[in-house]
């Protein structure tokens, strides 16, 4: 993405909170217009914006593989780029996971940066929850035809508690019926390295939930972590299933014109100027 002032704006006469965006890696490299769906959602929100040019991963890989040196390298470099903003939002759970429940726990015995990671943590946000019930959205003023079924990923669900808010704001998507599968709090089995190192068992787990949606009838899974959706729509590509994955957030942007997770042309960013 490209990437407003690396400094912290400062906050408007008018009270407008300022936000460092936490791209992740996934949006950055592989569907840079969740990023951009992100930004237009926060600026319609009445949000001033930041993207600072100095992070990178939120560390997790190098967690989950226990490397913990580069982990915590890693760590207090986002704390020291982010530190300077009302709120840290990421368009992901698992990111956001990452950055609010495990740094403060990781130093928790760190006398400097302990008590940093704890302030940190207390403004992160996973991006949906954040446009429900921090900074409201308000009415998603798009039209989007059609039915989806949403899929609660791991961390979003289980450490960040993650699960009325995005159905909330997709409820004002003028067209949009949501209909809810009986396995949407199942796993998608995607877990970063875990489907790479247990091959067998991702795809049992993609299979469950590609069948789920399969019974729902939707046109179109969303959900609000790339990572997933990969996974999910990788999945239904193999099995010839006609079923679209997009991340919520481009929906509630109305970003119509980007096409669906992992089909060809779906990933570059959209053209800021279709909507000036």
């Amino acid at each position: 993405m490209n990437a407003p002032p690396e400094k912290p704006l400062e906050t408007t006469a008018a009270g407008r909170p300022c936000v460092g965006l936490f791209v992740t890696c996934l949006v950055d490299l592989m569907r840079p217009g969740v990023g951009f769906a992100a930004a237009e959602l926060l600026a319609r929100a009445g949000c001033d914006i930041a993207v600072p040019e100095s992070q990178t991963c939120c560390g997790q890989p190098a967690y989950n593989s226990g490397d913990m040196a580069d982990t915590l390298a890693i760590a207090k470099a986002t704390i020291e780029a982010f530190e300077g903003f009302d709120y840290v939002v990421a368009p992901s759970g698992s990111c956001a996971g990452m950055l609010k429940v495990h740094y403060p726990e990781m130093f928790k015995d760190d006398a400097e940066w302990g008590p940093r990671a704890e302030v940190f943590a207390a403004k992160v946000f996973e991006l949906l929850s954040f446009l429900a019930d921090v900074v409201p959205l308000g009415p998603a003023d798009v039209s989007w035809p059609g039915k989806a079924s949403y899929h609660d990923s791991c961390a979003g669900l289980r450490e960040l508690g993650v699960k009325a808010e995005p159905r909330r704001l997709l409820a004002g998507v003028d067209g949009l019926e949501i209909v809810e599968g009986e396995e949407a709090e199942r796993c998608c089995g995607f877990g970063g390295l875990f489907c790479i190192k247990y091959e067998d068992i991702s795809t049992g787990m993609v299979d469950v939930k590609v069948d789920d949606l399969v019974e729902t009838g939707a046109e179109m899974v969303l959900g609000g972590d790339l990572g997933c959706l990969m996974n999910i729509a990788g999945r239904l590509q193999r099995r010839g299933i006609a079923i679209e994955a997009r991340h919520a957030a481009e929906v509630l942007a109305g970003m119509d014109d980007l096409p669906p997770i992992g089909e060809p042309g779906g990933d570059p960013a959209p053209d800021p100027a279709r909507r000036e």
